[in-house]
């Protein structure tokens, strides 16, 4: 019974856990494990291959054996299992760790073209519409159109990398129908141009006040970032290019015409178009600068003090015209006398 005490192993456990062997058996035990040590010492340990593109010391980590033969990165910073990393992996040749980043970058790829089908499938269809409805209501009409949903589609897109590939489809969808427009207008006879011509500028400025807010976060995270432009200033330079430049030649004359004979034309209508085409282009002004200075002040040159009595004649005889036309001067009995009375 004694010899079979003094055979065991007797270990000890400290305060921290510690487990020790006593001092009478303390030569036995190191002998044993020694001899385990030398064992597992000779067993040759298989060696990863860097991983390519891998910053340098970016993270620091350390290798666990675990029972099965495999081994766990384990991340000193947060002390977690990262990833489990086979002998197969560490053993394999670098070609074929090159092809499974290979096999990675064909992922982010195919990614990619899920992302840009489902844009095409989900997402600009329905902008699509909405931007149909919006470009054809009238300023008076009121149609139900859900700006919380268009504004939806437009933020995903953008989170999405879609950016450039929504505002050309934006801008071709536009650019058609503002070549519809045009063609509208080409058939339009001379007496109802100018209605007509006051007609679609309106109607396509009324759609902007709507198409732009929706499409804030494109103009402000790629227009105005990327393209250092505005949206709502590059769509009105699509109705100047593609509507008003192709007409300007045959709406010039017939404002001037209807400027010259006084309510042939609304007032306002002459207003809205006359000011409407100075934003487009301020240098249409001086195809006709006496009907622009009509609506548009400092369009002509200061005054000159050597010119002034050309200035009242000019303002007496266009009194004298609108009298001829059944324009009274109104109640003159107010009016002061003058000195030679």
């Amino acid at each position: 019974m004694e010899a079979m005490e003094d055979d065991s192993l007797d270990i000890k456990d400290d305060h921290n856990h510690n487990y020790c062997a006593s001092s009478g058996s303390g030569s036995k035990v190191h002998t044993y494990l020694s001899s385990q040590l030398s064992d597992v010492t000779t067993v040759p340990q298989p060696v990863c291959p860097p991983v390519p593109g891998a910053e340098p010391g970016t993270r620091r980590g350390k290798l666990r054996s675990g029972s099965t033969g495999g081994s766990k990165f384990m991340d000193s910073d947060s002390g977690s299992e990262s990833s489990e990393v086979s002998e197969t992996d560490c053993t394999a040749p670098p070609a074929a760790v090159e092809g499974k980043f290979t096999l990675d970058s064909t992922s982010k790829f195919l990614l990619h073209a899920m992302a840009v089908e489902d844009y095409r499938k989900n997402h600009w269809p329905n902008l699509e519409k909405a931007i149909d409805r919006l470009l054809i209501q009238n300023p008076t009409d009121h149609i139900s159109v859900s700006y919380a949903q268009i504004y939806s589609y437009v933020y995903k897109c953008v989170c999405q990398q879609h950016s450039e590939l929504l505002f050309n489809d934006l801008t071709s969808k536009i650019t058609s129908h503002l070549q519809q427009v045009s063609s509208h207008l080409q058939a339009s006879p001379p007496e109802d141009f100018i209605e007509n011509f006051n007609v679609a500028l309106t109607q396509y400025t009324a759609s902007l006040q709507c198409i732009v807010p929706v499409f804030m976060y494109l103009n402000k995270f790629y227009i105005e970032s990327k393209l250092n432009r505005d949206l709502r200033e590059d769509l009105m330079k699509l109705f100047a290019d593609h509507v008003a430049e192709k007409h300007v030649d045959t709406l010039m004359p017939l404002l001037i015409e209807a400027h010259s004979m006084p309510f042939q034309v609304q007032p306002s209508t002459m207003a809205s178009v006359v000011k409407g085409l100075y934003s487009l282009r301020p240098d249409w002004a001086q195809l006709a600068p006496a009907l622009f200075s009509g609506f548009i002040p400092q369009i002509n040159p200061p005054a000159v003090e050597s010119l002034l009595s050309d200035y009242a004649a000019h303002d007496q005889k266009l009194q004298m015209e609108l009298s001829m036309n059944g324009f009274p001067r109104g109640d003159q009995s107010r009016k002061r006398a003058s000195d030679d009375s």
